[in-house]
């Protein structure tokens, strides 16, 4: 809130109006798969631990001048001896209003921070739809969002260099 003192005309910029802010907006399910391919023969299998491969996406997309859509996508599958159990696929979804933030924090932000704050809610839907699947909760590990933000940055830089040194 700014307020001007006896009527100038132009108030000075305040700290608040250039100061970086950043605030969640909204978080929903954009799409949610639980698949229970072999019930009731894979209920009944459960004396061995299953393998499970688990996937996971982060991409952002600015949907105004302040406000970002950050997707985080888990997919992921349970097999044993072969066999499908269980299998999920889940894009839970965040929009952020970012005003003043510098362009070389940008990026961390949406690829490290957002998706940081979306996965627990991320984890809990998938953890509830396989233990209603029939299957003891699964808890996803916390994610290492710093290694993945670094790891696609590297990924990206090694994709430019070779159209960089053809000549």
């Amino acid at each position: 809130m700014t307020t001007t003192n006896g009527g100038d005309a132009a108030a000075p910029a305040t700290p608040e109006s250039t100061a970086p802010s950043f605030s969640v907006v909204a978080q929903y399910s954009k799409d949610f798969s639980f698949e229970n391919p072999n019930a009731p023969q894979s209920l009944m299998q459960q004396q061995q631990q299953p393998q499970i491969g688990i996937q996971i996406n982060v991409n952002p997309k600015q949907i105004s001048p302040t406000d970002y859509e950050v997707e985080l996508k888990l997919e992921g599958k349970a097999e044993l001896s072969g066999t499908v159990l269980f299998a999920f696929d889940l894009n839970y979804a965040g929009v952020f209003r970012m005003a003043n933030i510098p362009q070389e924090s940008l990026g961390p932000l949406l690829m490290i921070e957002c998706p940081r704050l979306l996965f627990p809610f991320a984890r809990e839907i998938i953890s509830n739809a396989i233990s209603n699947g029939g299957f003891p909760p699964l808890m996803l590990h916390p994610i290492d969002f710093v290694a993945l933000y670094q790891r696609r940055m590297a990924e990206m830089q090694a994709a430019q260099q070779p159209a960089t040194q053809t000549g």
